[in-house]
């Protein structure tokens, strides 16, 4: 028999009704009170509402693909040249060639930037070929696919959502394993991918698609598309009001004006799956823009990024600077640049020809500009993701809801000030030194130690989930999926009256949730609430959050179902009081489309 966990909700059936709890003192590790009051739990009952400079690397890997060379930097000056454009030749040890995956050997470099950031960008960026026909098979043993079309077939075989994202993130970065991608590139320095395939990516997006969305979708102008040039130094925008008609916008283009689309999940639905399946892979809001460039023009200025950049090209070609963060305050920066001059930069670490099935990735504030070949034009995507995603983007949620529960709790938080603090505080006294000063500085660090005891990392952690699910795309299903969930349900009109209404759901049926983030449990103004992604739309927060309130007698059922995932679990075997009420609780998440059956269902008689 299966047994149920002990949910973390559970003390909600042992109060429920008593209203909201105050904590007093300091409990042990067990689930009291004032423990669930710090993880933004409210105590309640409610009704059933369910029933810097671098050196480029060069790895040489085995890969699925016939060879081709990645340009070395003397082929983008030469190929530059003869198409008259001038490109200033770079120092020979800029390059390391490397034979064998990712041997990284960095050496030192001087720059003018404090020590924190030279330790942080003492690694080069990092240029990956593909040079074999073999099979290469990544770290967990997959092989990698060919095309994006045959691992989209793959995809669906693989039942778990977890590892379906690590298998995607894996075809990404091929031949680089996610565990060198992670130790030695990640947020520290750029790194090309060149393989030999160019229709690695091609079935993601091309200018075919481009051209029927603008025919059969409403696309408009500042919201789904921007039309730009950059010329002379200076960047314009070509917006006008209202729909952008193909014969308005191939005009824009055939003037030597670049055309980005904002949202184009919304209209493909190759772009949409993968962008739905990376963000269960990264835990943060993935997003992505299309980039469509004429021959021989730019669109877009100088400028760097708040958000961790994939850029993979599709069609073309197009030439790539890429410069280190100006200042250590530009590494890592919470918020995008504004657009730069060639007099704000200094020279890029890294020039390179993107070619189709080529990957460019480049962390947070490296600033870039790329343009096109005088020969062809340039389609490309940047698939983007960890905007204000981090550490210090989680303290603001942490501190100021511990600084409430400190003065509400701690009589020292709310003793008044001395004085005659202003006599020796402040910028204007900053550099003295007396007794005052010092005891006045010891006591506010002692208050702010002291401020650990309130943080609450699981309710401030839930609040960012909470938000997580707003911004999620919902899940592009299988076909599988489809007949397990509430789409496939045989319901229909049929001769004059619904057929099929009632779905033969019983205790032995076995449901798991459809995605491993698809919902998240948590508790604000005095009520428990489960979050959920599926009814999301693909324009970003064009719908507002969804959510359904959770009675406490229920709270257990739904937090073991939410982790018992990828396993599916008999509805018999849900934590609650009664069968009565685990069907409730059951047929309420599969009419949502929050859960799937193990196998399609039926329907039950009805009378006639």
């Amino acid at each position: 028999m299966e047994t149920a966990r002990v949910s973390a909700f559970a003390i909600y059936r042992g109060i429920a009704g008593q209203g909201a709890g105050e904590g007093n003192g300091h409990g042990d590790e067990t689930c009291n009170e004032k423990q669930k009051s710090q993880n933004g739990l409210q105590l309640c009952r409610k009704s059933k509402n369910i029933k810097r400079k671098q050196r480029h690397l060069i790895v040489k890997a085995k890969c699925l693909v016939a060879p081709v060379s990645i340009m070395e930097d003397n082929e983008i000056i030469q190929r530059y040249h003869s198409a008259g454009i001038k490109i200033a030749e770079k120092k020979s040890k800029s390059v390391t060639k490397i034979t064998k995956k990712m041997n990284l050997k960095p050496k030192k470099v001087h720059r003018k930037h404090s020590d924190t950031l030279a330790s942080i960008m003492t690694t080069s960026t990092t240029k990956i070929k593909s040079s074999s026909k073999s099979q290469e098979l990544t770290s967990t043993g997959i092989g990698i696919a060919r095309e994006l079309s045959s691992l989209f077939v793959e995809l669906d075989q693989i039942s778990n959502s977890k590892e379906r994202a690590s298998r995607l993130f894996e075809w990404l970065i091929e031949p680089v394993t996610t565990k060198e991608f992670f130790s030695e590139m990640w947020e520290k320095k750029p790194a090309i991918i060149s393989r030999a395939m160019a229709d690695y990516h091609k079935t993601l997006f091309s200018t075919e698609e481009f051209d029927r969305i603008l025919k059969e979708e409403c696309v408009l102008f500042n919201v789904n598309l921007d039309v730009t040039s950059y010329f002379n130094g200076k960047k314009e925008n070509h917006n006008i009001p209202g729909r952008a008609y193909p014969v308005v916008v191939w005009d824009f283009y055939k003037n030597g004006c670049s055309l980005r689309m904002l949202n184009p999940q919304a209209f493909s639905l190759n772009l949409w799956k993968v962008m739905s399946i990376l963000q269960e892979f990264f835990g943060s809001m993935v997003g992505a823009n299309i980039y469509l460039t004429p021959p021989g023009t730019q669109g877009f200025a100088p400028h760097y990024d708040d958000i961790e950049a994939f850029v993979l090209q599709l069609e073309g070609s197009k030439y790539w600077r890429i410069y280190n963060p100006r200042t250590e305050g530009e590494f890592l920066p919470q918020v995008s640049s504004v657009n730069l001059t060639e007099e704000d930069l200094g020279k890029p670490v890294l020039e390179v020809v993107l070619e189709p099935g080529d990957l460019l990735y480049f962390p947070r504030g490296f600033i870039h500009q790329a343009s096109c070949l005088p020969t062809t034009h340039s389609l490309h995507v940047t698939i983007s993701t960890y905007q204000k995603h981090t550490w210090g983007n989680l303290l603001k949620k942490i501190l100021p809801a511990a600084l409430e529960g400190a003065l509400q709790d701690d009589v020292e938080f709310r003793q008044g000030l001395p004085l005659n603090y202003l006599e020796y505080t402040g910028v204007q006294h900053c550099e003295k030194v007396n007794a005052q000063r010092k005891k006045f500085i010891k006591k506010i660090n002692s208050l702010i130690g002291r401020l650990q005891a309130y943080a609450g990392i699981d309710a401030a952690v839930d609040q960012k989930a909470k938000e997580f699910m707003h911004d999620c795309l919902p899940p592009v299903l299988s076909k599988d999926e489809i007949a397990c969930s509430v789409h496939g349900a045989p319901t229909r009109w049929e001769n004059g009256k619904p057929r099929d209404v009632l779905l033969d759901m019983k205790g032995d049926t076995e449901i798991r949730m459809l995605r491993s983030n698809i919902a998240r449990l948590f508790s604000e103004d005095n009520r428990i609430l489960l979050s959920y992604t599926v009814e999301n739309s693909r324009i970003y927060h064009e719908v507002e959050p969804q959510s359904i309130e959770i009675d406490p007698e229920l709270a257990d059922g739904m937090e073991y179902l939410l982790c018992a995932y990828p396993e599916f679990k008999t509805i018999r075997s849900i934590p609650c009081a009664d069968l009565e009420e685990k069907v409730s609780l059951a047929s309420a998440l599969f009419e949502r489309g929050l859960v799937i059956t193990k196998k399609p269902l039926s329907s039950m008689p009805e009378d006639q």
